[in-house]
């Protein structure tokens, strides 16, 4: 018979598990938050648009304000990015601004096509973060 005084030094498979989960949903929760803030740092406003290749112009500022992050334990990861504003414009900006591609653009009452080149920031700003994920883990799980 075990003596209940030494199970305090065997692992207790749920409290591990209880702990790994914590930490887990507060490092990527930081990650997160690195991740939108320095995409947000990346857009400037002005009016003028920016070079492709180089991170957006925000004219308006609603780019720059709804970007989120969100921790999802059903798959134990975190969704970061730009929110759809709108329920007309299906959500494309945010998608054309990150990786290019054709729009239909309406001007002056007349609807033009065109190619929009890919200005990134949310890419960059993850692959930035991603360098600090070591350093989020070491010592985390108490």
């Amino acid at each position: 018979m075990i003596d209940m005084k030494m199970t305090k030094f065997f692992f207790n498979a749920k409290t591990v598990k209880k702990a790994v989960d914590r930490t887990t949903r507060r490092v990527f929760s930081r990650f997160g938050a690195f991740v939108r803030r320095t995409a947000k740092q990346s857009i400037r406003k002005r009016k003028k648009a920016s070079k492709p290749g180089s991170p957006p112009s925000s004219h308006t500022g609603l780019l720059k304000k709804f970007i989120w992050f969100g921790y999802d334990p059903a798959n134990r990861s975190v969704i970061i990015g730009p929110a759809k504003l709108s329920r007309n414009n299906r959500g494309e900006a945010p998608s054309l601004l990150e990786y290019g591609g054709k729009a239909t653009i309406k001007r002056k009452g007349k609807r033009t096509k065109t190619r929009i080149r890919a200005r990134p920031f949310m890419g960059p700003a993850f692959a930035k973060e991603q360098k600090q994920l070591p350093r989020l883990w070491a010592n985390s799980i108490k």
